[in-house]
C-alpha cells in the first residue's frame, strides 16, 4: 500500500496504479506546514502549501524544450484556509509557477496577505481565486470540487473532490483543521452537510490525536478565571498568540465574559493580532449573525468608550504598560520582555497548548508562565465521529505529531472499520476503491513492564523502547511522576518543570488560606475530587471551589 517513489518519478505516478493515490510533500509532523499532492485518474490537485521551501514541488519536472519554461507541479491548487502551516509557501509557487491556478474561499483569498505583511499587497492580492461554498465548480471533464465551512477560522474550508469516470463516480474529502464546536467567530463544521456523502478517501487531520476535550464553555471560563485572579493579585496578563484566529476569539472572550465587561481594564493589542483584527473587520458580513449582531451595537474590537477598553498598542503606550494590571494580546514572535521591565508590575504569561511559542525567560519583572487550552481544532472524539458520520473506505491521517497519529491509527474502532493511512512525507499512497485490502499491523503501544516492591518503596520497570516516543522527554522531564487510580488500573503521569516551579514558589504562601494549594484533592495542579466543579480538570494553587477539603480533613 506504501511504497516510497524516487522525485523522478513522482509525477509520472498518474500514468498507472491506482485511480486514487495521495503524496505528501509534507505532513506537518512538527512545524514544516501541510503540502499534499492528490491524484484522481489523470488530474493533479495539490491541496495546501505550507512549505518554507517549495524546492519539491520542482523534483522531477523537466523542460520540454529550449527555453521552455518547467511543466506545472499540479493541475490546480486548492487551498483550505490562511494559517501559514498551510498557505506559507504560496507566495514562492505562485512567483515559481504563475500559470499555476490557485483557489480558496472568498474570506481565505482576504486573509491570506497576512502570511506576507513585508510584501506589497498589491502583489499578493490578486493570486488566490475566489470559490463560493456549498457549490460544485467543475475545474477539467470530469473533476468537479465543493467548498464547505470546516470551523476553525473564518474562511476554512473541507474541499470535497468528485472524480467522474464512465465506470463510476470518484469521491475524496479533504477536511484541512476542522473543529466541531462553535466559536467566539466561527461556526462549526456541519456534520449534516457532510453526512451521506458516499465517500471513498478522507484525508483528515490529527492534531490532538485521542485527547478528549472539556465543552468549549468550560474551557472558556477556565481561561477567564485565571485571567480575573490573576488581575484582581495586581497581576498583568501577556498572551502571545499566532496573527489570526487565536487572538481575535481571545479579545471577543475578554469583551465578552461576564469577568470583564464593565471593568475599568485596559486589553491592548499589537502588532500582527492587532492588523488581524483589522482584517476582520473587513470579513464582517461573512461572520455568524451573533457577531453581526454585536457589531450593530458596539465596534467589534476597538473601543476605548466600553469598558474593558481595548486600544492598539502604539510604541508611546508601551513604558506605561504594566504599571497597573492589564492584559496584552501580542505576536506568537515578539519579544516579551519588551513588556516585563523593571518598573512593571507582576506579569502572567499564557500560553496556549499545542501552538509552539517560544518565549524568554529571562524577565527584569517577575513572571509566571502557565498555559492553558482553547482548542481550535477537534480533539479525538470529534475526529472519530466525522469519520463515523462520513464512512469513508480510506482514511488517511495528516497534520499532527507523529506519536498522536500513531494513536488515531491503533484505534480499533478505526481498524476494524476502514483502510487507516498515516504516510510520513514522500511516501506515496495508494488507494484502491473495492480490492481486498489487508490492513497493516497497529503500531504497538502497550508495554509490559515489572512491578516490584520493597518495604515502603514500589519499582516500577518499563522497557527501553518507551523513551524512543517523542513523548518521553516530557514525561520524564523532571524524574517525578504522580500516580493515582482510575476506577481499578493506576495512571502514571510525569510531572513537569513549571508544575513544580509553581509547586514550590515562595511568591504565594498558603497556610489557613482555603485554596487549591491546600485542598487534598488537588494533586499536580489538578483536581482529583469527583464532587467538584474542576474534576480532572488543571486548577491554579490559589484557586477554590465549594467542594474545598482542607488536608487535614478527614478521609471520607
Amino acid at each position: 500500500m506504501r511504497d516510497n517513489l524516487s522525485a523522478s518519478s513522482r509525477v509520472d505516478a498518474a500514468e498507472g496504479g491506482s485511480e486514487l493515490e495521495c503524496l505528501p510533500y509534507s505532513v506537518q509532523h512538527d512545524n514544516e506546514g501541510v503540502c499534499l499532492l492528490v491524484k484522481m485518474g489523470p488530474h493533479r490537485i495539490l491541496l495546501d502549501c505550507g512549505l518554507e521551501d517549495i524546492s519539491s514541488l520542482a523534483k522531477g519536472l523537466t523542460k520540454s524544450g529550449r527555453g521552455t519554461s518547467l511543466p506545472l507541479p499540479a493541475d490546480l491548487v486548492l487551498i483550505s484556509h490562511a494559517h501559514p502551516d498551510h498557505a506559507k509557501g504560496l507566495l514562492a509557487l505562485h512567483t515559481a509557477f504563475p500559470k499555476l491556478p490557485i483557489y480558496g474561499s472568498e474570506v481565505t483569498s482576504k486573509l491570506l496577505p497576512l502570511n506576507w505583511l513585508d510584501e506589497d499587497p498589491e502583489k499578493i492580492s490578486q493570486f488566490c481565486h475566489a470559490l463560493p461554498l456549498r457549490s460544485p465548480v467543475e475545474f477539467q471533464d470530469g473533476l468537479v470540487a465543493e467548498l464547505f465551512p470546516a470551523g476553525h477560522l473564518p474562511g476554512a474550508v473541507a474541499i470535497l473532490l468528485t472524480y467522474t469516470t464512465q465506470q463510476r463516480t470518484y469521491k475524496l474529502l479533504y477536511t484541512g483543521d476542522f473543529f466541531l464546536s462553535n466559536s467566539r467567530l466561527v461556526e462549526g463544521l456541519r456534520l449534516e452537510e457532510l453526512r451521506g456523502l458516499d465517500l471513498d478517501v478522507l484525508i483528515i487531520e490529527g492534531s490532538y490525536g485521542t485527547s478528549r476535550h472539556p465543552h468549549r464553555r468550560n474551557q472558556e471560563n477556565q481561561l477567564a478565571e485565571r485571567i480575573n485572579r490573576a488581575i484582581a493579585d495586581h497581576c498583568s496578563v501577556i498572551l502571545p498568540t499566532p496573527a489570526l484566529g487565536l487572538g481575535q476569539e481571545l479579545l471577543m472572550l475578554l469583551r465578552s465574559h461576564h469577568h470583564f465587561t464593565g471593568r475599568d481594564l485596559d486589553i491592548w493589542v499589537d502588532g500582527a493580532v492587532a492588523t488581524g483584527c483589522d482584517a476582520y473587520l473587513e470579513l464582517l458580513p461573512h461572520l455568524p449573525p451573533s457577531v453581526q449582531n454585536f457589531a450593530r451595537h458596539q465596534p467589534l474590537f476597538w473601543d476605548e468608550r466600553v469598558r474593558p477598553r481595548v486600544r492598539r498598542l502604539q510604541a508611546e503606550h508601551r513604558p506605561s504598560v504594566g504599571k497597573s494590571p492589564c492584559i496584552v494580546l501580542t505576536d506568537s514572535t515578539s519579544d516579551l520582555g519588551e513588556h516585563c521591565q523593571l518598573d512593571t508590575g507582576p506579569w502572567l504569561i499564557l500560553l496556549p497548548e499545542k501552538i509552539d511559542i517560544k518565549v524568554n525567560k529571562e524577565y527584569l519583572a517577575p513572571t509566571t508562565i502557565e498555559t492553558y487550552l482553547l482548542a481550535q481544532h477537534s480533539d479525538g472524539p470529534g475526529t472519530t465521529q466525522l469519520i463515523h458520520n462520513l464512512r469513508p473506505q480510506h482514511v488517511v491521517f495528516v497534520h499532527g505529531s507523529p506519536a498522536y497519529l500513531a494513536d488515531l491509527t491503533s484505534l480499533e474502532e478505526l481498524q476494524n472499520r476502514y483502510h487507516v493511512h498515516s504516510p510520513a512525507a514522500d511516501t506515496l499512497v495508494e488507494l484502491p476503491i473495492g480490492d481486498t485490502f489487508l490492513q497493516p499491523a497497529a503500531p504497538e503501544t502497550n508495554y509490559e513492564g515489572e512491578l516490584t516492591e520493597l518495604g515502603t518503596v514500589i519499582t516500577i520497570t518499563l522497557p527501553n523502547v518507551i523513551t524512543a516516543d517523542s513523548r518521553w522527554r516530557q514525561f520524564a522531564d523532571t524524574g517525578l511522576i504522580e500516580a493515582r487510580w482510575q476506577g481499578e488500573e493506576l495512571v502514571l503521569r510525569g510531572l513537569s518543570q513549571r508544575e513544580l516551579l509553581n509547586q514550590n514558589s515562595d511568591r504565594y504562601t498558603w497556610t489557613d488560606v482555603d485554596c487549591c494549594g491546600t485542598c487534598r484533592h488537588q494533586r499536580g495542579q489538578r483536581c482529583w475530587n469527583p464532587a467538584s466543579p474542576l474534576y480532572n480538570f488543571k486548577v491554579t494553587l490559589e484557586g477554590y471551589c465549594p467542594a474545598f477539603e482542607g488536608l487535614s480533613s478527614p478521609e471520607s
